[in-house]
């Protein structure tokens, strides 16, 4: 007699198994992700601490501001060998100080961080900024 019909041979009703084991995922508590706001939410917790909630924050579009940037280490490439760059004309809004210029040039933009303005005045050459709110006298 095989083991299986040793466990059925004049025993309970449930022969060792319990009551819904052997009958699908009954005694494991479901298959996959079954009970995950039940019994399971614990593991939840603790394995998926993000799964709740919204997190990050995004502005709204209208109320980012996103600069077009040059580099100083790209105005000699843009000048061509003239003495005056119109970054405005190019679409570009603001000059950032990474890299090195050489050659002095006059530069028309924006907007210009304060490093990027002291590397074009080191190097014989001036920056001209558009229009400036931060210098609207108040009465």
């Amino acid at each position: 007699m095989g083991t299986k019909a040793n466990k059925h041979r004049g025993r309970n009703r449930y022969h060792g198994r319990g009551k819904k084991a052997g009958r699908g995922a009954g005694k494991r508590g479901g298959r996959g992700n079954a009970g995950m706001n039940k019994h399971r939410v614990m593991t939840r917790i603790k394995y998926m601490p993000k799964h709740w909630g919204m997190h990050g924050f995004n502005r709204h579009p209208s109320l980012r501001t996103v600069h077009v940037t040059a580099n100083v280490g790209q105005l000699e490439e843009i000048a061509n060998g003239a003495d005056t760059v119109d970054l405005t004309e190019m679409g570009i809004d603001k000059l950032l100080g990474s890299g090195q210029v050489r050659t002095g040039l006059k530069v028309i933009v924006g907007e210009a961080s304060a490093r990027a303005v002291e590397k074009v005045e080191e190097a014989g050459g001036s920056v001209e900024l558009g229009d400036d709110w931060d210098e609207v006298e108040e009465d």
